[in-house]
């Protein structure tokens, strides 16, 4: 099966070294995408200097290299596109699609999601009070489906959700980004964790607002650790070890519910990535 209009990526953020969790979703997205005779990027979503150790990105792109997840264009860095997210936050201005916000978490709870400064409705009355930008959502009972999942349904309420796109700090936020470089990249198809599922409402709404159509979504399951908590740097998730690739993509296909044969269990990288594209089904995954 070939589709040459297929372009998936996988986009982590470099809080840490990659992680057996991070690796499934990896090897499912690059699986997805290889079935599919499709395109798969890798893009780096470092934009939280304050939360990146510095040896991270080096460290996950070298885990990847070591797994055979090889990309078919350059890696992208978000740290290198603050032009492309500033012009979109001028478009989201002008368009009235986004807003200056001055309220503080703190006083966002108290109202209980309202902005007791009415900082939707006069945008430029932030005085000098650091002010962040939020997405103007609008109400919407929003219907898709997802590739895994089936039918979804999430209702959006404006003002009470709407999601910062750059915080106070002047860091461009994870929302604004991601869509801005799906949309650049010509992403069709976002394999991601179901954790981020609840957000997919609201970027569908950022994603229209630029102009653009979302992409196709298909959330797997995260995997745990032994206390039910998803692997990440806060739950102290161990690093992948990378002379064990090939033990490690096994790992992950059982993850994955493919039900690779026993006589892969020492195979070679390449040897497991081939059965891995020749015998995907993302159907099987629960």
């Amino acid at each position: 099966m070939t589709n040459p209009r297929y372009c998936g990526r996988f986009a982590p953020s470099p809080t840490g070294p990659l992680h057996f969790g991070s690796l499934v979703t990896a090897l499912a997205s690059f699986l997805e995408a290889r079935s599919q005779g499709g395109q798969w990027l890798i893009r780096i979503e470092d934009l939280d200097p304050l939360r990146e150790p510095p040896e991270a990105t080096g460290q996950i792109l070298a885990s990847l290299d070591a797994h055979g997840l090889f990309p078919d264009e350059p890696v992208r860095f978000q740290s290198r596109r603050h032009d492309a997210y500033h012009a979109a936050i001028n478009q989201l201005l002008e368009q009235g699609d986004a807003y200056r916000c001055s309220c503080s978490r703190k006083e966002l709870q108290a109202n209980w999601g309202r902005h007791p400064r009415h900082c939707r409705k006069d945008n430029a009355a932030t005085g000098d009070r650091p002010f962040a930008i939020r997405f103007a959502l609008k109400d919407e009972d929003c219907h898709w489906q997802d590739l895994l999942l089936g039918p979804q349904h999430q209702t959006v309420q404006a003002e009470l959700d709407d999601p910062v796109i750059l915080r106070k700090e002047g860091f461009y936020a994870y929302q604004l980004a991601v869509v801005v470089d799906d949309i650049d990249q010509d992403i069709t198809d976002v394999v991601r964790g179901s954790d981020l599922l609840d957000m997919t409402a609201q970027q569908q709404q950022i994603y229209r607002a630029l102009g653009s159509r979302p992409p196709h979504w298909l959330h797997i399951p995260v995997i745990v650790n032994d206390q039910g908590q998803k692997l990440s740097k806060q739950t102290h998730a161990p690093a992948l070890d990378d002379s064990i690739p090939g033990k490690n993509l096994f790992a992950a296909l059982v993850a994955l519910r493919q039900d690779p044969p026993q006589t892969l269990v020492s195979a070679p990288v390449e040897t497991l990535l081939d059965w891995g594209q020749a015998n995907w089904q993302r159907g099987v995954i629960t």
